[in-house]
């Protein structure tokens, strides 16, 4: 009798995914902790108000952390399936891509900058966007699913 199994090894699209999401955790969690978020005293919920610098480099905000933290999530969660890898990279670095017009169109003085992002910000999501964007795209150009194996029983 032959039983046909699913190797547990993930694509590189997937493996991307995982560690994309892994790094937005990271972000998310490193934005509540004083010392490496400068100006902590400072944050906000929300808004160009917030003078909190994570890393003393990019603004930030709870709400800002937040959308670190879910993203994070949302990368781990859909790193399971070689589509949803896909989809978030490729997905995800459009937002990212609209996140960096709209940082560039906004004053960062102005009630519109509700998230916060400073110059900084802007130019990491324009990195961010083409980045994933790239890895979705050329690490599905062929689509690679795990082999499968045989094993006798």
């Amino acid at each position: 009798m032959t039983n046909v199994r699913a190797q547990a090894t993930q694509t590189h699209v997937q493996q991307a995914a995982l560690a994309v999401g892994a790094v937005f955790l990271l972000v998310g969690i490193l934005g509540f902790i004083p010392g490496i978020t400068t100006q902590y005293d400072t944050m906000e919920a929300a808004g160009h108000h917030s003078e909190a610098l994570l890393f003393g480099i990019f603004q930030v905000s709870v709400l800002h952390n937040i959308v670190h933290l879910l993203f994070g999530v949302a990368g781990i969660a859909m790193s399971r399936t070689w589509a949803n890898a896909r989809a978030y990279l490729i997905g995800g670095g459009v937002i990212y891509l609209v996140l960096w017009v709209y940082g560039l169109l906004i004053g960062h003085d102005s009630a519109a900058n509700f998230v916060p992002v400073n110059n900084a910000d802007n130019w990491l999501h324009l990195l961010l966007g083409l980045g994933m964007i790239v890895l979705g795209v050329l690490l599905t150009r062929r689509r690679t699913r795990p082999r499968t194996h045989r094993t006798s029983a």
